[in-house]
């Protein structure tokens, strides 16, 4: 016997990088909103999310989503957890979004948005790592 199944019913289909399409525009929406309170620029947040063109990034801001790899799903993460992480550590949410640009002797002296526009991942899992031992980890 052939069974209906109502579309609601059904999850959507993983997208190319392991997120649904609601996922992935819900990554992308968060994330512009965290690079504003960053004060990180267009152009800086290409950069922190592996070179995709600033002209995308505002594309994401104004609502239009496009498609995203495995490679750029995983920065977009990666930016939501540290994000997370500084909520932790910091009562007040405005000390960690100036976290964000002060000189940090734990990364050399570098400032964390300094850090992240060396453009690898590798820069965005140390930050990521760091800001979980300092909170304690899991």
């Amino acid at each position: 016997m052939l069974s209906l199944v109502r579309t609601e019913d059904v999850a959507a289909p993983a997208g190319e990088a392991g997120y649904s399409r609601a996922e992935i525009e819900a990554m992308q929406r968060t994330v512009g909103a965290i690079f504003a309170r960053w004060g990180v620029s267009d152009v800086d947040a290409a950069v922190i999310l592996g070179g995709i063109s600033a002209k995308t990034f505002r594309r994401w801001r104004d609502g239009e989503y496009g498609r995203v790899n495995r490679d750029l799903a995983d920065r977009l993460s990666y930016v939501i957890g540290i994000h997370r992480a500084l909520r932790i550590i910091f009562a007040e949410p405005t000390q960690g979004y100036g976290w964000m640009s002060r000189p940090n002797a734990e990364l050399g002296g570098l400032t964390p948005v300094q850090l992240l526009l060396r453009g690898g991942m590798e820069d965005l899992r140390r930050l990521r790592r760091y800001l979980d031992s300092v909170r304690g980890g899991w």
